[in-house]
Formats: structure tokens, sequence, C-alpha cells
């Protein structure tokens, strides 16, 4: 029986790498007859890529500063060596183990900036050995850095500000404590080296990182005035990342409807899966943004200030930098579409565990094989109802079946590691690096994770 559920096919905008490892008629097929299972495909080529395209802007635009990886968005160490390698990079750690797995990869303590709120002991004692720059968060927490500094070793720290458009955030320092704050940093500038300021701010926008940048530009100025160093601004990450082209997404969310979705189900939100602008051209913008009081660009106030610009994506530099693969272990029919269960759990696909879907097309392989067109949900291996790995009927080019795969594009960042568990007693999905090997691609298993 023919299955023709309305719905709508959503191909996710790949790079090159990932159709040829798609189009070879082996390679994948005995990747998964060696993990045994649900697995992780990393590309460290285009991540070495999407890094030097944020340096060149900054370069370009005669801006000194550094791109920090902010680590949190994939766990694996094989993209470290590129921010070891490069100039104008290093890495945006916020945990004992994320900062010795940097280290580990050969990244400088200099070249680390130590983020996220109350932070342990542990962590700031080890930011201070090996002089890590640590964005400080709270009162309190400026106090223990205090403490930890020596007069032979200062502390290195950022102020993180509170943004005026998010004042519910429990990050960052409210404008009376930013006042406490840099008295102290000034009574105590013998033991501590206070570098600047820095912000997060949630969305992609262009507009409010560039006006709180070039607030913060100015205040590093008045800063110095006080004797304080206050030579850097931290904008922090949120640069976009586009999954579908532009006419797919606008397509998508004007026809949407619940009878796309197995079980009816509803959600509240998207990840914006179409943007403009994304990556290193975002921060272009950023940079061609207006400076305070109408004294000319950014990236011009910067350079005429000789202050330093720091960015912490982690998302963007790994756009096109890794796919997910699950093993199908079966498929049954529901009315008019169908179920694919595969070895694995939607947590390995992080946005569904944050009451939302991630979008993309999963892509069947091999794609070949007899059999009508079918649209399907897909289901992780556990005993749970909501644990779909897609909500979606996506439609397949046939029924998937057993010993199949199912290939998720684009999941480096964020969605391969960030909610994975090992529920049920279920390994987590392997790791495999791929690289260019003359005319083809090679493979071996990822022994870096943390």
């Amino acid at each position: 029986m023919e299955l023709t559920a309305p719905t709508m096919s959503l191909p996710a905008a790949e790079p090159p790498w990932a159709h040829r490892m798609r189009a070879d008629p082996r390679l994948l097929g005995d990747i998964a007859h060696a993990v045994g299972g649900p697995f992780h495909v990393l590309h460290p080529e285009t991540f070495a890529a999407n890094l030097a395209e944020f340096s060149a802007e900054l370069a370009g635009a005669g801006v000194t500063g550094t791109v920090y990886y902010g680590k949190k968005a994939n766990k694996s160490g094989c993209w470290l060596p590129a921010c070891a390698g490069a100039e104008r990079a290093g890495v945006d750690v916020a945990s004992v183990p994320e900062l010795v797995h940097a280290l580990e990869f050969g990244v400088r303590g200099e070249d680390l900036v130590v983020t996220g709120a109350a932070k342990s002991q542990d962590l700031l004692r080890l930011a201070a050995r090996h002089r890590c720059l640590v964005a400080v968060d709270a009162l309190d927490e400026l106090e223990r850095v205090i403490a930890l500094a020596g007069a032979d070793r200062p502390f290195r720290l950022l102020l993180r500000v509170l943004p005026e458009t998010n004042p519910h955030s429990r990050f960052g320092l409210d404008p009376a404590e930013l006042q406490v704050a840099l008295r102290r940093c000034v009574q105590e500038r013998r033991w501590i080296t206070m570098e600047g300021f820095s912000f997060h701010l949630s969305g992609y926008q262009v507009a409010p990182r560039v006006a709180l940048a070039a607030e913060l530009v100015e205040r590093c100025v008045a800063a110095r005035a006080d004797g304080l160093v206050a030579d850097s601004v931290s904008i922090g990450g949120g640069f976009a990342v586009s999954y579908l082209d532009g006419p797919t997404w606008r397509r998508f969310t004007a026809d949407r409807r619940d009878s796309w979705f197995h079980a009816g189900k509803t959600f509240s939100h998207f990840y914006p899966y179409h943007q403009s602008p994304t990556g290193a051209d975002m921060l272009r913008e950023i940079l061609a943004g207006p400076a305070a009081g109408g004294r000319g660009s950014l990236r011009a106030r910067l350079a005429e200030t000789g202050t330093r610009l720091l960015l912490e994506p982690g998302r963007a530099l790994l756009d096109g930098a890794g796919f997910s693969v699950f093993p199908v272990q079966g498929f049954k029919r529901r009315g008019d579409y169908g179920i694919v269960t595969v070895g694995g759990l939607s947590a390995s696909v992080s946005e569904q565990w944050k009451g939302s879907e991630y979008l993309p097309d999963p892509v069947l392989w091999p794609a070949d094989g007899r059999g009508d067109p079918v649209p399907a949900c897909v289901g992780g291996a556990s005993c749970l109802e909501y644990d779909m790995v897609t909500w979606r009927k996506v439609p397949f080019p046939r029924a998937p079946r057993y010993g199949d795969l199912l290939v998720y594009p684009n999941t480096a960042g964020y969605q391969m590691d960030k909610n994975e568990t090992e529920f049920h007693q279920l390994p987590l999905p392997a790791r495999v690096v791929v690289s260019q090997d003359r005319s083809r691609l090679r493979w071996r298993p990822d022994g870096a994770r943390r």
C-alpha cells in the first residue's frame, strides 16, 4: 500500500565532502559495520576553514582580536589542533575537563578564555596557573579571583556585563555591581589585570551586538584613565548558521501544519533554520556597524582606541563539519505514514530535548532499492513515547529497511553531544574523523573526546 500523507521535504545545505561520503557505495556501510551502532562523522578540515574565515575578517578589518572556539558546542578534541595552530585563535572553556582537554591538544593557557557562572575553585586555580583569561560573572567570584592572584603572576580577567536588553539573565554584573567591580579592580591592580569587558546576547541579531560592543569600547577607554589595562571587548557567541535555503524555510514556515508531525505534535518554536547574515559574514556586519556617539564604524573605533575584539563562536565554526548516522532497526505503518525505529536515542540530536525539533531531512542510505515513496517519522530505541529523533513525517524515496542508515546532516554544532545519555545502558554513538587523502576520503576512530 502506498502511503501518501501530506508533508514537505527540507533538504539540508551540505558541503561537498558530505555528499562525497554518501555517494561512496561502501564507506558509510563499512563504518557502520566497524562500530556496530550509531555514530558521528567529524570533518576537522571544514572547522579549520570556518575558523580561518573568522580570523580573516578581523585581519581584513584592521582589528586585533581572537576567535575563541566555544568548546561546549562539541566535545571532540579533533577541532583543537586547528585552534592551537592558528593565529588569532583560542578556545572558550567552562570546566576543568574542558580546560585540561584544550591544554592536552597544545592550546596555550594564554589562548584560553574561561566563561560560565560561579566557577569552581579548582577551575579558577588552574586558570590562574596557566594565565588564562577569565570572564568574571559576579562580585563574590571577583573576590575569589583576587584571593588567588599573586603579584608575580597577576590574574587576567574580563568583567561580564548584564545586557540592558536582557535584564532578567542570571549572568553578568548589573550597573551597580559593575561600578563596585571596577573600583575593586583599581584597588587590586597590582594583583589582577583587568583586560576589559564581555557579554553574551541571546538570539542572532547584529544591531544589539554592535550597540553593546560600541558602549563597552568607550567603557574600556574610561577604565584606562583609572589605570586599568582594559584593552579588550568580548562579544560572545550567537553567530548564526543556515541549515536550509531561504525559499524552503519560508515555504515551511508559511505552510506548516500539525498533520505533518507524528501524533499531531505541536511546537512553540524552532531554531531559525535559514538566516542572514551567517558566520563570518555576520562578523563583517558587526564590525561595519556604528560606533557610539557617531564616531564612525565599530571597526574604526576599535582600531583608533587600540581595543581588541574577542568572540566565542561555537555552532558557526562547526557549520558543515559533521553529521550523525543512525542504523535502522525497524519500520511499521501507522495509517497513511510510517514509523522508523533506529538504533540510538533522540538525545543525540539535542534540539528535540529542548521541546523543539531538528528539522533538516535525514537522508536514507542507500537510497536505491525497490519501493514507493513514503512519509515517515523516526523514533529512538528507548521505551519512551517521547523519544522521537524526528517527529516530522519526512518523505523518503522508499520505506527504510533493517540495516539501512539514516544520515542526519550538519549536526556537529550542539546537536551531537549536548544531551547524549546512556539510557538503557546503550553506549554513546561512536565518533569517526574523516580526512581527504589524495583522491579519497579516509576515516579513523576519534579517541579525543572528553
